[in-house]
């Protein structure tokens, strides 16, 4: 947010709080105040540790640091940091001190973080503890603005990104494998609430894969609070059946995965949103050549198809599946899809997937599908 111009930031700042409130609501937390100023926002409450981890999962933080607040006053600022020091840095540890000022002061930041080591070494000389400017075991950081400073000794890293919001609504095609919520995620992060919708291919699959879309779009709620609470559930068995019956099982997958599109886009139009997600990624299964992502690609006229996870591969996909929350229940087994042909195609050409699905009634087995469909809450 810090490269935006100052219109666009005081937005998104705002945004951003909004969406604090939300998540600390969301955990039982009630905070005295929310305060913004350049570059930061602080949260007043006795409960800092707790809410720094309620907040660590609301996109647009680049970290969380629980602090002490007291006076711009070096003797405030000594008492308050040997106080923090006490708790924070154990016997035998190495410690480096920082400061950050903002403002006209009478000491400098190289003064106060001079004095400041010295009045530890000093005042817990039983300890036996030593400087470390270059890899400390805990730096204790003094961050002086104006007539108020704050001094803390942890720090707690967040997604960073642009705050659920401040860009357009998005559907998610969200199928309970790896991929499909770690594309969903990554929107998450740059600002787009996501509307989640799982294509039920029942009774070509079973309900384990049923559950699993389920409680990755529950895992994902936990990232956007305040803006994701259900999840469309569309029942697609018929289609499948339809397509199986009428047009050759090479394309059974490229035709289905089209009439997934359009299904998206229906549920599009209902909710306002901007475009559909998916978890595709270049050659990840047969269908997701380049070839193959050019024929299915066509079916969407109303909304771009967006792929997050276009130039990724499954370990890198992997990694951020572990850190968001929905490994486990991605990889939980399933039978996999029945209707998935032994030889699918693999360079499929544009003309003969529609001349294939010619055969279809494909708008009205769409609609059909979209008619029927479930919204439960997560």
């Amino acid at each position: 947010m810090g490269v935006k111009s100052e219109w666009t930031r005081r937005i998104y700042e705002k945004k951003l709080v909004e969406n604090m409130k939300f998540a600390l609501k969301a955990q039982s937390l009630k905070p005295a105040a929310i305060v913004r100023a350049r570059g930061r926002i602080y949260v007043k409450t006795p409960a800092a540790t707790e809410t720094a981890h309620a907040l660590t999962r609301v996109f647009g933080i680049s970290s969380l640091s629980p602090a002490t607040q007291t006076t711009s006053e070096l003797a405030d600022v000594t008492q308050t940091a040997l106080e923090t020091a006490e708790a924070a840095i154990a016997e035998n540890a190495t410690f480096a001190v920082r400061c950050h000022r903002v403002g006209t002061h009478t000491y400098s930041s190289p003064e106060v973080c001079r004095m400041l080591g010295e009045q530890i070494l000093e005042h817990f000389v039983q300890r036996n503890l030593k400087v470390n400017l270059t890899d400390p075991d805990v730096t204790l950081t003094v961050e002086i603005r104006d007539k108020e400073a704050y001094i803390y000794a942890e720090t707690y890293p967040a997604q960073g990104g642009f705050p659920l919001g401040t860009q357009a609504k998005t559907v998610c095609l969200l199928s309970g494998g790896m991929d499909s919520p770690v594309a969903c995620w990554l929107t998450m992060k740059r600002g787009s609430p996501q509307v989640p919708v799982y294509i039920d291919n029942a009774p070509y699959t079973d309900e384990a894969t049923r559950q699993k879309a389920l409680e990755t779009g529950k895992k994902l709620k936990e990232w956007s609070t305040g803006h994701m609470n259900r999840i469309y559930v569309v029942p697609n068995g018929e289609n499948i059946r339809l397509i199986q019956q009428n047009t050759p099982a090479r394309f059974t997958c490229l035709l289905c995965k089209r009439l997934m599109y359009r299904i998206a886009e229906h549920v599009a139009d209902k909710e306002k949103a901007f475009g559909i997600v998916t978890g595709e990624a270049i050659g990840e299964q047969a269908s997701q050549t380049m070839h193959n992502l050019c024929a299915i690609d066509e079916a969407a006229t109303r909304y771009p198809i967006h792929r997050p996870l276009l130039g990724f591969d499954k370990l890198e996909t992997e990694a951020i599946a572990r850190k968001i929350g929905t490994y486990q229940a991605s990889t939980a087994k399933t039978q996999g899809c029945s209707a998935a042909p032994s030889m699918p195609a693999t360079q499929a050409k544009l003309a003969a997937v529609k001349e294939a699905e010619a055969k279809l009634d494909v708008a009205a087995m769409a609609e059909a599908a979209f008619a029927k469909a479930e919204v439960l809450a997560l």
